[in-house]
């Protein structure tokens, strides 16, 4: 058992192919974190550039490698008891190693939890409350870029690690079994890395978009509780659905400012999309899951208001076949 959190080792594993901007994302870590002790960083620069003549999907074959070897040195070799995992492409925020520091404990105690991830998709900076860069979310969406995750994980996803696309899948229902991950308002990492074997797809929409959070939260000071999932969902669904519902259009013409935060409702995948694309949210889905979403809410700033992007209040979980 831990004594305690604060003296716990979180190993800062980066992810590393062939850019030459690896130096950026070191030298943050290594400016911002607090003890080497604590957060030792583990590079690992042993994957060569893939030639050309390959086949257009093989840099996701040679990434879900990587990861599986990379891994299974941090908990097999090192036998950490949890680990951050960042690209190479990602700079962090001031209090990036303060917030996964504090959020640890929680990932100790809550079994419905199976990461914290420093990053929030809708993240662009009209979209989130910088005056509250202390509030998290539950998110039932995972969403990489910057995540911590326990041994015990490790543990039960090694054996069925897939070739290629490592993040899809680790969004399929049979991965994530209904377990959620804690997620800022304020992403505290930001991505650079506009090559990639994405190719800057999502990259010129959203990414360079997110606004990485500047000043420090001293998370390890505040109560988290509020994130286990039952204080969760006593606390946050009661609010959403006490939020007055809105039309798209009263929001695009920014009608009835006097009601502070809102609701939008969706009935499906279509008028989900559809809302989506009017206010400028990430409207793809992944094994029916919205990025940022709780229970199917994503929560979010639309014109200075906040705004629940919602499905109705008997919602009774996601459908896979909605993409």
């Amino acid at each position: 058992p831990l004594t305690d959190p604060a003296d716990a080792v979180l190993p800062v594993l980066v992810m590393a192919c062939d850019r030459s901007t690896v130096r950026r994302c070191l030298d943050k870590l290594l400016r911002y974190r607090p003890s080497a002790q604590r957060f030792p960083v583990i590079p690992d620069l042993s994957e060569i550039p893939v030639p050309a003549e390959h086949r257009k999907f093989q840099g996701y074959y040679k990434i879900a490698r990587h990861y599986r070897w990379a891994l299974g040195q941090v908990f097999r070799t090192f036998r950490y008891r949890a680990a951050i995992v960042v690209e190479d492409d990602l700079e962090i925020a001031p209090d990036f190693f303060e917030y996964f520091q504090a959020a640890f404990p929680l990932l100790l105690a809550d079994r419905s939890l199976w990461c914290v991830s420093a990053w929030n998709d809708n993240g662009k900076e009209q979209m989130v409350d910088v005056g509250q860069a202390e509030l998290l979310y539950r998110t039932d969406f995972f969403p990489g870029l910057g995540w911590l995750l326990l041994a015990e994980l490790w543990d039960e996803l090694e054996p069925k690690w897939p070739r290629a696309f490592w993040d899809d899948w680790m969004r399929q229902p049979e991965q994530r079994r209904d377990r959620s991950c804690v997620r800022p308002e304020v992403s505290r990492t930001m991505t650079f890395g506009r090559k990639g074997v994405s190719h800057g797809q999502f990259f010129d929409q959203y990414l360079k978009f997110i606004k990485l959070n500047d000043h420090f939260v001293p998370f390890t000071q505040l109560d988290l509780s509020y994130l286990k999932k039952e204080e969760y969902e006593r606390s946050f669904l009661p609010k959403v659905y006490a939020a007055p519902e809105v039309k798209v259009e009263e929001l695009q013409g920014n009608r009835r400012r006097e009601l502070g935060a809102v609701r939008l409702q969706y009935s499906g995948r279509d008028s989900f999309k559809a809302f989506a694309k009017a206010l400028g949210l990430m409207d793809d889905l992944k094994s029916g899951v919205p990025r940022a979403g709780y229970r199917g809410i994503v929560s979010f700033v639309y014109r200075g208001r906040r705004v629940y992007l919602a499905p109705p209040s008997d919602w009774t979980g996601y459908d896979p076949t909605w993409s």
